[in-house]
Formats: C-alpha cells, structure tokens, sequence
C-alpha cells in the first residue's frame, strides 16, 4: 500500500475512533430488530417511508446551517417588574479578572464586562459608528480631525459625570510607556498627530487632541481613514477621579480594575468571587433607562456540564454554546436555541520571530526558526482534512476556512481564492521536493540539512472535541512524515496557553505551531493580528509587501468601498501564499435562551439592548 493510501485509510480509522470518543451517549436503546418488520401484512406509502427515514436520522449524523437559526427570542411577552438572570460563562478555565476595557486581553473577561461598560459609540448591523450612543460625532475628512460629544445623562457608577477629560485620559494611559496592556498599535491611536512625542515623554499631553468643554473633544488625525468609522476609534473612558492617582504601570493590577470595577453600563458590580462568578445589580441611573432586571449573576461553568446546568434552569443564558454538543441537544425543551456566523476562526499559527519588546514590532527571523520555510507550513495545509472536521465533530456548524478574513465581514470576505484543501499526496510531493527527507529510515522526515525535526504543537484545552481533534491535526502531520508533538504531551488552558504562545510579548521558545482561535473586530482592518507592531501577531510574521497592503487597506483611496475590497482581496491572496498562519474552521455562535426570557438579540445593530433584558417569570423553565 502507498505512503498516500495509507495516509488515507489512518485518516478515517483515526477519525472514526475520535468520533466516538467524543461523543456523548450514543447508546442503542430504541433500536428494531431487523428480522420482524413488523408489517403484518401492510405495505407502506412512499410518504410514510420518506417520513420515517427523516425521523431515523441520528441526530449526531446531522448537518446543520446557521442560516437556519434566529437571532432573537419567540417569546415578546412583558418583563416582569424585577426579577433575576443567571449567565454562564463557558470555560475550562477561570477568568483572569481584568475587569476594565483598556486592560483586558481575553473573551472571558469580555464577557463579565458588557455587563457594567459599554462603548461610547453605537453600531449598525453593519458595523459602522452610529449616532444612537453615550457620544456623537462628527467626521471632518477635509480636515482629518473627528469631533466627539457625550450625552448629558451619562453617569459613572458612582455617581460622577462622565467627561471628555475621561475619555482623553484613556487615550493618555494606553499611549503611554508604561502602559501594561496590548490596546496600543492600531491606526486608531499611531494616527493621532504627535502621539509618538507623548510616548517619548516630550510632551505632557497628546498634542492631537483637543479638549473643548466638559463634554466635547476633537482628535486630529494624520489622516483619517475608513477603519475609524468601523471600529478604529477608541471608544471606553476611564475615570481619571479613580485613575488619575493610580502609576500608570500599576494600573491593571489595582483594585479599581480587580476588585472594585465601575462603568457607565446598565449593571454595577456587587461581589466579586476571583476568577468563579461576579454578582451584577442594576444601575438606576443607565443612560438609557433603568433596567428591567433588578440582578445578574455571571459564574463560570464547564462546557462538559452546559447542557446540565440549561435544563435544571441553572443558567439563563451562557456565552457561548459547544457547537459538538448541538446535535445530541437540538430539542432541548426548555431554551431557544438562537444563532449566527461568528465574528470568529480558528486557526494554525507557525512561529517565525518574537517579540521585540524594546521597539514594540515583531522581530521576524525565519531562517532561525524551525518553521520558517514556507514549504513546510505549505504541505501541513494539505496534510489536513478541514472540511471532515467541520462535518464530523461539529456538524456543519463549523466549516472549512479559506482565508483570514471571515465570512462575518461578507463585503470583504473573498471565497473564490483557491486555498490548500486535503491532498496528502500533495503535501508528501511538497516535502520532498523541499528535501524532507526521511534519511534514518524511523519514519519521520529530517530537515534538507539532514537535522532531526521534531515539532511542538500547542493546542488549548476546552469542550469534549479539544483533544480528540488536537490529536488528529498531530496524527494527519505524521501521516505524510513530519514528527509533530502535542507541546508538554497535552493540551493548555486558555490563559497559559496564550502566555506561551505570545501574549504579553512573551514568545516561548519551546513552541513552534499551535492553534489558536481570534474573535474579530468590527473592523475588517486585520493589521490589529497581523501587522508588523501588533502584539497580537503571534506568527510573529512581517513583510515590505504585508505592510504596504495592510496600509493601502487603511488609506484615503479606501474611502472608496470597491478600491477596499480590491485590497484586502489581494491582501487575503498574499497570505495565502505566505501562510504565517492558515485558517482551519470558521465557526457559528450558538446562543441557547430560557424560554422565560424576553427582549434578547444577539444580532449587532439590532436595537435591543441588555437593559431591557427581562423575564416573563421569576423562576426559569425547567426541562421534564
């Protein structure tokens, strides 16, 4: 048998024991004995038949489409006066606390604080800045400048007005040297004219910027640029009444971020348990109104006890849904399943630098790194099955990516660019012809110069699938040759797992690939992930042509829709070509909602907003 029909027939053995690893239950209970046909004399109508095939489908055999969901709850009947909401948190892992926007760095934290801050500028489905927030604005492209005003009505938690100085002073904290977190090197902040002098601490304040009155201010731009309108402007304040004392170095660690956060959302914070839950009540004086529910508890649970804890009622809401569980749960009888495509993918990242922590840019040196031979990250492209993984583990929920830029941003997302798809044939041609050789004769390739290859994968743990599909990206490389380790011979947890692989700027060196999953701005701008002074660029990957792309896709000329599309389409090309990274699944966000709860769409731009959430009972439906 050939090297390539072997790969083959390892991938389906391998693929079929994953799958039932992972599955839950898949008992045969219910199953008729094929020799009584239970007939008695009576034939059955090619309806009836029809009929019967759809009802014998094993769910977990199901092919689902996210276009078959809702976004919005069935249930329009009134809030009760009160009442009070349980949100899980789905994770293998605690969060980490960070609770201030300019701070955080993982969706965790994210997802306690929506809750209690909120972004000054509201968007459209479309993801473009409106005028229905806390702020306003007005653009003046002739000028580059953009002049933003906030409400009159919006309040801190304590009862302090939210100003301009708040708002500048966020500017000030994330520019400046000492500044701890990764909200710093998008276009949104190095455009603002003389920001670098303030980072060098040649001035005391950042000269493009100017503060009119208590509730007014101008930034002055290099030049203004399309992403500013979507996404790119900074949009959380910081109380300077709170702050302003506090060394900007020791900031993220104080209590005002861990213990004692405040925002200007419809939900304050009560108790804090690190790292387990955080117990929310409303805040009365919401700018938009006072919220129906009086309390929210948000608490992390495990994705292996979801189902558990949405069927006895102990969960409301939850984050997110583990779509592998879908299947086997789809008639839950009690929640409504609500979902959407996910500002989200999934991806294998090669490591091709570090970070150069002394001049905020990635340190790109490929030909010192194990991967930097573009070959190599080529035919672990081919060497991989995505479009069975999708279909197997999560049912067509999640789905073969193509390129890095998603099909959430559908006016940009370029699907007729030919990508690498499953032919180990192909990826075992590529090797050779790069001289991954197999010259000791174990069974693995050695690199052209004859070297021993082994690489490190680093893989995070999480839902019921993690491991099993950990296991078959590792067993697909070894297939056609290349000695591919699980980093430690295990999986990682979130927050260590992004330690090793970057963030923070720390770049273990002990990993060389691994797999990680971005959730995407509403800017389609990717240079926040893959441009040169992005900490988040954990490829650690930088090219002249890169940056001129990722340049153009920011320019004045992309005012122009069509010129912008023109330029990511190529950028989406050229990455193709390069594969710092290559996408392996995009993905759908399941939401599933207790039947007692009204006024929720999880739908941006939708128009309902989280205070007035409510529920038609005070206890939640419960699963007979």
């Amino acid at each position: 048998m050939s090297k390539s029909l072997m790969g083959k027939y390892l991938f389906v053995l391998m693929l079929a024991l994953f799958l039932v690893l992972a599955a839950c239950g898949g008992d045969d209970e219910g199953a008729e004995d094929p020799s009584d046909d239970g007939s008695e004399g009576t034939e059955e109508t090619e309806e009836q038949k029809e009929e019967e095939e759809e009802e014998a489908v094993d769910p977990e055999d199901q092919i689902y489409d996210i276009d078959d969901f809702s976004t919005a709850v069935s249930n329009d009947g009134d809030p009760i006066d009160g009442g009070s909401l349980n949100y899980g948190l789905v994770s293998d892992t605690v969060f980490e606390g960070t609770l201030n926007f300019n701070f955080y760095g993982g969706t965790p934290d994210f997802e306690i604080l929506q809750w209690i801050d909120e972004a000054l500028l509201s968007m459209d489905e479309n993801y473009t800045y409106t005028q229905d927030g806390a702020a306003t604005f007005e653009a003046d492209q002739e000028n580059n400048s953009i002049t933003f005003t906030i409400r009159d009505d919006v309040q801190w938690h304590d009862g302090e007005e939210l100003t301009a100085e708040d708002w500048v002073f966020s500017y000030e904290v994330i520019a400046d040297p000492e500044y701890t977190g990764v909200r710093y090197g998008t276009a949104g902040f190095t455009l603002i004219e003389g920001i670098e002098q303030y980072r060098e601490g040649e001035t005391d304040s950042i000269p493009g910027i100017e503060i009119h009155d208590e509730k007014s201010f101008t930034i002055n731009y290099e030049r203004l640029t399309p992403s500013l309108l979507t996404g790119g402007v900074w949009t959380y304040a910081l109380p300077k009444h709170i702050f302003g004392d506090i060394p900007v170095a020791e900031m993220e660690e104080s209590d005002a971020v861990r213990q004692e956060p405040i925002g200007i959302g419809p939900f304050m914070v009560d108790s804090i348990v690190p790292g387990e839950s955080v117990s929310l009540v409303k805040n009365e004086n919401y700018w938009r109104g006072e919220p129906n529910l009086d309390e929210v508890t948000v608490r992390v649970i495990n994705p292996s006890v979801v189902v558990q804890e949405l069927e006895t009622g102990g969960v409301d809401l939850v984050s997110s849904f583990p779509v592998d569980q879908y299947p086997e749960n789809s008639q839950m009888e009690n929640v409504e399943f609500l979902g959407q495509i996910d500002m989200a993918y999934t991806y294998i990242g090669f490591k091709l630098g570090d970070w150069d922590e002394e001049a905020s840019k990635v340190n790109y040196m490929p030909d010192e790194m194990k991967m930097g031979d573009v070959e190599l990250r080529r035919a672990m492209w081919y060497a991989v099955d995505n479009d069975t993984v999708g279909e197997r583990f999560y049912n067509g929920l999640r789905w073969a990516g193509t390129t890095l830029i998603a099909p959430s941003h559908p006016d940009y997302h370029d699907d007729s660019i030919e990508v690498p798809t499953f032919e180990p044939e192909e990826a075992e041609r590529i090797l050779d012809e790069a001289g991954y050789e197999d010259v000791t004769g174990d069974g693995f390739r050695e690199t052209p110069d004859g070297e021993e290859l082994v690489i490190n994968f680093a893989s995070m743990s999480g839902g019921d699938v993690a491991e099993p599909i950990a296991n078959y990206y590792v067993q697909s490389w070894q297939n056609v040759g290349l000695n591919v380790q699980l980093l430690d011979g295990r999986l990682h947890e979130f927050n260590s797992f992004y330690d090793r692989v970057g963030n923070g700027g720390n770049d273990d060196p002990d990993v060389d690939i691994y797999m990680g999953a971005w959730s995407v701005g509403s800017d389609v701008d990717p240079s926040g992930l893959y441009g040169s002074n992005a900490m988040f660029n954990f490829p650690r990957y930088e090219s002249e042509e890169n940056d001129r792309l990722l340049e153009e896709g920011i320019s004045e000329e992309a005012f122009d829709v069509e010129y912008r599309q023109e330029v990511y389409s190529e950028w989406q090309e050229f990455m193709v070509e390069e594969i710092p990274v290559f996408p392996t699944l995009y993905r759908s966000e399941l939401r599933p909602a207790n039947l007692r709860v009204t006024n929720y769409n999880i739908e941006q731009g939708s128009g309902v907003y989280l205070h007035e959430l409510g529920v038609t009972q005070e206890e939640p439906v419960v699963a007979e």
